[in-house]
């Protein structure tokens, strides 16, 4: 009888854990109407996610970043030339080294199950118009109210390790990529994953999201394409 009981809790106990990863699996990280999108009246702030297939980075405009000031506006500030700023977060090493990736399997896994992986965010300037230098399948657009602009910015800041009060640079590509790499407070491993991080930023702007389904680059597309839809929809122009 005891053992059968054991067996009882046990099924119970395992038809908890998936019911909880299944509430998990769909849970959605609303967002705010009152951020996104934009209103009548508002000077939107358009932003770019962009997609390489595994991995997320945002496209911003240096000028709205720069009007800031605060630790990231001054780190921008630092930055080559260029009109764009794309935005990432990764893990300090594996996210800043190139090369093939099949050369740097151990490396990977390292990053993924290893916990507590120092990280870096990137801020690397580019000149032309994300709209006209990607492609469509590969990108998607969102108009940010103000509000909803300097919330996501806010989030972004938070990620920065300060020293000083200043944004601390970690390192550079070398061969003249002008990507910045600036140390995180923030910890890189399999529950915190680069599209993870995207996808909080992204959601502390207005926009909602699956926290736990974002561990892919499709999914925080997904995610923006939703919201940039309903934001098509309820407008006029």
């Amino acid at each position: 009888m005891a053992g059968g009981l054991r067996k009882g809790l046990g099924w119970i106990v395992a038809a908890g854990l998936i019911g909880l990863i299944a509430a998990l699996w769909t849970w959605t990280a609303p967002g705010r109407g009152e951020l996104f999108p934009s209103k009548p009246g508002e000077t939107p702030v358009v932003v770019h996610l962009l997609d390489n297939g595994f991995h997320t980075d945002l496209a911003v405009p240096r000028v709205a970043l720069e009007a800031r000031g605060g630790p990231l506006g001054r780190a921008v500030q630092r930055l080559a030339p260029g009109d764009w700023v794309l935005i990432g977060w990764g893990d300090a090493r594996f996210y800043v080294e190139q090369g093939p990736v099949s050369d740097r399997l151990l490396d990977g896994a390292r990053a993924f199950f290893r916990p507590g992986n120092p990280s870096v965010v990137m801020l690397d300037p580019a000149q032309r118009d994300p709209a006209k230098l990607y492609a469509s399948e590969g990108r998607r657009a969102l108009r940010l109210s103000p509000g909803g602009f300097d919330r996501m910015a806010e989030r972004i800041e938070r990620s920065l390790a300060l020293q000083d009060g200043e944004a601390r640079l970690a390192t550079q590509r070398p061969g003249g990529d002008d990507a910045a790499f600036f140390a995180s407070r923030e910890t890189f491993w399999i529950g915190h994953l680069c599209n993870h991080w995207t996808a909080r930023v992204l959601n502390a702007g207005g926009v909602p999201v699956r926290p736990l389904r974002s561990v892919t680059s499709a999914e925080v597309m997904r995610a923006v394409g939703a919201a940039a839809a309903l934001d098509t929809e309820g407008r006029d122009d």
